[in-house]
């Protein structure tokens, strides 16, 4: 899969901006604040529907314009397809010019993995951000998880809102609370296998690039449950129920549901000591990079195709060494989009098979193909 093409209108600094994209590596490159990120940014958006740096969507939109619009030609498997995106108080999605109302139709379509200086959040920050990193990953992989998590967080917010009411009221209706517990631990034991069976291809993968980019070995990756997951679906299920039923009375008293995937978490370790307690920033920030790395082996193995890597302003953070251990991953058969103040901090092989981009103020200063 490749990005052929994108358009973009009213978005960030952007007014206006069309770009042709070479399928293998492309480099953005230009002084700081000129536009680099942003472009990027809308990239991640056009494939994803949301902002890898904003929640508020209308942030997007460039300032004093109504709406941003978004368009790109994708290639996958050899079949072109044209997405578009309007922003304005509603957001519009299309696929080759036919509005798509469900977000879940529209997000598999194009497939990117993003790596960007603050993802080293990804190991510092709360558990929060790693669920998010789950589940946006498989909401890329699996359609279908999609629909169940949005599903899963419809129960969740009923089932948080009736515990507010049982507190208010001390008043509960048993058999109310048993049915919307077996949708909940339906919705939720599938989150869960969904994440696990992900993590799992993660450890097989993530360890040998981890080892490949810093010569140190025994990395994992850990989730983190508040029930037995290692148990068939069935047995989850009937764990899962019976640890609604134990806390039933301390959920009420907090007014929240403290059992379920929406608790879940990720451990990273590097023989056997956790990386966000004991790591340096490179160690953490190779973390990320081996993560994300070994998305496009799974990618390739169950999407069947390539996903779109997008790399901002990562070189300047790595040392020479770690630098060119990772440029030994970045494949013609990926399109990698790279981003970059300095050009001197890529290696000259890659500049040399490369399409440059000059950004400067929100527009092409100047293009040069690959030699």
């Amino acid at each position: 899969m490749y990005l052929k093409s994108i358009d973009i209108k009213n978005f960030r600094n952007y007014e206006k901006l069309s770009i042709e994209l070479n399928k293998g590596i492309n480099i953005i490159y230009g002084k700081n604040a000129q536009g680099k990120t942003n472009l990027l940014e809308s990239i991640y958006f056009l494939a994803l529907t949301k902002s890898h740096r904003s929640f508020i969507d209308n942030n997007l939109i460039k300032n004093n314009k109504e709406e941003a619009i978004i368009k790109g030609k994708i290639i996958s498997k050899k079949i072109p397809s044209n997405l578009e995106i309007h922003l304005n108080q509603n957001k519009i999605l299309y696929i080759d010019r036919k509005k798509i109302n469900k977000v879940s139709d529209y997000i598999s379509k194009m497939n990117v993995i993003i790596f960007y200086p603050e993802d080293l959040e990804l190991i510092k920050g709360s558990p929060m951000i790693r669920r998010k990193f789950l589940n946006l990953e498989l909401c890329q992989l699996y359609s279908n998880y999609y629909i169940i998590l949005n599903e899963f967080n419809k129960l969740l917010k009923m089932r948080n809102d009736y515990l507010k009411k049982i507190n208010k009221t001390n008043h509960c209706d048993k058999n109310y609370l048993e049915i919307l517990n077996n949708y909940f631990v339906d919705k939720g034991t599938y989150l869960y296998q969904m994440r696990k069976k992900f993590i799992s291809k993660l450890n097989e993968i993530s360890p040998t690039i981890y080892f490949h980019i810093t010569k140190h070995e025994n990395f994992n990756i850990k989730y983190i449950t508040n029930i037995n997951i290692n148990q068939e679906k069935e047995k989850i299920k009937e764990e899962f129920l019976k640890a609604l039923e134990m806390n039933f009375e301390r959920e009420v008293k907090l007014k929240t549901t403290i059992i379920g995937p929406h608790r879940d978490d990720l451990e990273f370790y590097l023989n056997d000591e956790n990386i966000r307690n004991y790591g340096s920033q490179g160690q953490q920030r190779v973390t990320v990079l081996s993560l994300k790395l070994a998305e496009i082996e799974i990618f390739k193995k169950y999407r069947e195709t390539s996903p779109i890597l997008l790399l901002d302003d990562i070189f300047s953070e790595l040392d020479n060494k770690k630098k060119n251990n990772l440029l030994k991953y970045i494949k013609k058969s990926v399109q990698t989009i790279i981003t970059t103040t300095d050009l001197n901090q890529i290696n000259k092989k890659i500049i040399e098979k490369s399409k440059l981009i000059q950004i400067e103020d929100g527009k092409i200063k100047k293009i040069e193909e690959v030699k």
